[in-house]
């Protein structure tokens, strides 16, 4: 049997001069190759496991913007956004196409943006097959196979793990690289193997495209009632953005990334990148039933030599073991990747601190400081290093991933918010009853208790009580939801514990607006903690 390869097609693929170039593979083909090429192996079920080596999560440090002048004035320049000179971008592409001389390589023709008018045309080209089918679970499928992404308006991705840049000729900081070039619409991707590079290099591009259209581009889920309803769900890592929109009683639209137009909510992508570790059959059916099937790449998930079973509990590679499969593999998704404007936008938080309320109701200018906020906290465990909770603030839920300044996504929300009325909610998944190691995680039963509520109108009209450490406004009651559950200091065995809790977080809020103050009103500095 011959393997498929396009034969009407050049072997040279933007620049490179390949052996063999597979165009548009399907996913039992990029098995084959996968599993041919000793990338990865199939486990019970018939999941694609694979191995990221040394990197089991992205390089933030190792991601460069090229500096050049049709985008130089845009570009939030930091420790986010590290400036590339265009002659280092320059010697890495032509390194990096020199190292892919005569191999196989793999392109996939996709799009992101499910909305036809925002669409952005992607040609993702790898050395490994399972990136491949990586990117074509993520991403959208290009219908025309090749048409849009051979248009001027394309990104092409390189990516090649093989490769090891060198910091004195190419300007990187190691021999990890991931290098934009916003003008001449190519990403370079090297030294890493971990395909998450894959899919937020492109979110990074579309943070950048979409808000100079005036389109406000978002880190969030998305989900849809039965009366067309939608509903957003931004947080960082960990808060439980993906497993809360994955609501069997909602349509899903979208589990990360999407864009806010006058048309309403769409899709940025074609598939869902879920975290498995611990993944729970009875709390998390739908995404756990995912990691049981054909179709679908499992990164670092420790599995049966023998048998084949998998053990998503098991972390000895690391805690971000990840599953990437088509949205259409969640039952209730959306096919068309749209929805209409927001009626609810839920910020969700995992405050291992165990002060904030489960639940609380901003008005716009708390919406303004939680989403510039963008709150969350790490537990010991789950970073070299932290042995107690420990405060991350990611502005607008998704900094890693932001060209612009700030402001530019807050005032588009603001914006947005103020237009189609929509009510925002403040929700904490983390700790209730004492900090990470003396209380517990709060139930997730409750947690989607009070989701439900929040989105049906249930709590529109109940009583309200102020938060005074945070100035929030906490609902008195919640079906489903014990009251005391609902007052984090009555879950607290000591209240004077739960003061000093409460005033040492409410000090980091404070410290980390400071970046702010100079940009917002008056009315959104005045809507953070009152005792800080």
């Amino acid at each position: 049997m011959t393997l498929p390869a396009e034969s009407d097609h050049p072997v040279e693929v933007e620049g490179i001069a390949a052996a063999r170039v597979y165009w548009n593979l399907s996913a039992p083909a990029l098995y084959e190759e996968a599993v041919r090429r000793g990338e990865a192996v199939i486990a019970a079920g018939g999941p694609l496991v694979c191995r990221t080596g040394q990197h089991t999560g992205r390089s933030p440090n190792d991601k460069f913007i090229v500096r050049e002048p049709s985008s130089e004035r845009e570009v939030a320049w930091g420790t986010v956004n590290r400036p590339m000179e265009p002659r280092h971008f320059d010697a890495l592409y032509r390194d990096m196409v020199a190292s892919l001389a005569g191999r196989d390589l793999f392109v996939q023709h996709c799009h992101g943006g499910a909305d036809p008018q925002y669409r952005l045309p992607i040609r993702v080209v790898t050395e490994y097959a399972w990136h491949s089918l990586f990117a074509r679970n993520l991403f959208i499928a290009d219908a025309t196979e090749r048409g849009t992404a051979d248009s001027e308006q394309a990104f092409t991705i390189i990516d090649s793990p093989s490769f090891k840049a060198d910091p004195g000729r190419h300007g990187s900081q190691s021999e990890t690289v991931i290098a934009l070039n916003l003008a001449r619409r190519l990403i370079l991707i090297a030294g890493t193997s971990y395909a998450g590079e894959i899919k937020k290099s492109i979110f990074s591009v579309l943070n950048y495209l979409l808000p100079l259209k005036n389109v406000l581009s978002m880190h969030c889920s998305a989900n849809i009632g039965a009366d067309n309803d939608v509903a957003l769900f931004f947080g960082l890592s960990g808060t439980g953005k993906t497993t809360l929109s994955s609501d069997p009683e909602r349509g899903l639209i979208g589990d990360d990334e999407h864009g806010w137009s006058d048309r309403g909510v769409f899709n940025f992508e074609g598939g869902c990148y879920a975290k498995t570790i611990r993944l729970s059959r009875e709390a998390e059916p739908q995404i756990y039933a995912t990691t049981q099937r054909f179709g679908t790449v499992l990164e670092n998930v420790v599995m049966d030599d023998r048998t084949r079973a998998l053990d998503l509990d098991d972390d000895r590679y690391t805690e971000n073991t990840r599953a990437a499969y088509p949205i259409g593999f969640i039952s209730n998704a959306v096919p068309e990747g749209r929805g209409g404007h927001p009626k609810n936008i839920v910020m969700l938080t995992a405050d291992a601190f165990g002060v904030l309320p489960p639940i609380a109701r901003l008005d716009a200018a708390g919406a303004m400081y939680h989403f510039l906020s963008g709150y969350t906290a790490k537990v010991a465990g789950t970073e070299k290093g932290v042995t107690e909770p420990k405060a991350t603030f990611s502005t607008c839920f998704g900094a890693p991933f932001l060209p612009l300044h700030a402001g530019r996504y807050a005032a588009l929300l603001g914006q947005k918010i103020a237009r189609h009325q929509a009510r925002v909610w403040l929700i904490n998944t983390g700790w209730t009853g004492g900090p990470y190691g003396t209380g517990s995680r709060m139930k997730i039963g409750f947690t989607r208790a009070m989701i439900r509520a929040a989105l049906s109108g249930a709590l529109d009209n109940v009583g309200y009580e102020r938060d005074l450490w945070f100035n929030l406004d906490i609902p008195t009651t919640c079906p489903g939801v014990p009251a005391d559950v609902l007052k984090p200091r009555l879950t607290w065995s000591n209240g004077a514990d739960y003061d000093a809790a409460a005033a040492q977080l409410a000090g980091m809020f404070t410290e980390n607006f400071l970046r702010f103050d100079a940009e917002v009103s008056p009315e959104v500095r005045a809507a953070g903690p009152t005792r800080a």
